[in-house]
C-alpha cells in the first residue's frame, strides 16, 4: 500500500445496491450508499438521541 494513502473503516448498512461501471479504459468501479448510526445526549440526564449518517462510497479496481 502506498505510503500516502490513509485506511477508514466503516461499519454500517447498505442504502443501495452496488452500481457497478467501467470507464473508457475498461476500470471498474462500484458505488453505493452506506448508513452509518451514532448516538449522542445532548444534556446529562437526557435520553440518548440516534442519528444515522450517509455516506456515498465510490471504489476503483479492485475491492
Amino acid at each position: 500500500m502506498a505510503k500516502d494513502l490513509n485506511r477508514v473503516m466503516m461499519i454500517g448498512r447498505l442504502g443501495t445496491e452496488p452500481e457497478m461501471r467501467y470507464t473508457a479504459t475498461g476500470t471498474a468501479t462500484a458505488s453505493f450508499r452506506l448508513a452509518v448510526n451514532r448516538r449522542s445526549r445532548v444534556q446529562e440526564g437526557q435520553e440518548p438521541r440516534e442519528e444515522t449518517d450517509w455516506f456515498t462510497v465510490v471504489t476503483w479496481q479492485k475491492l
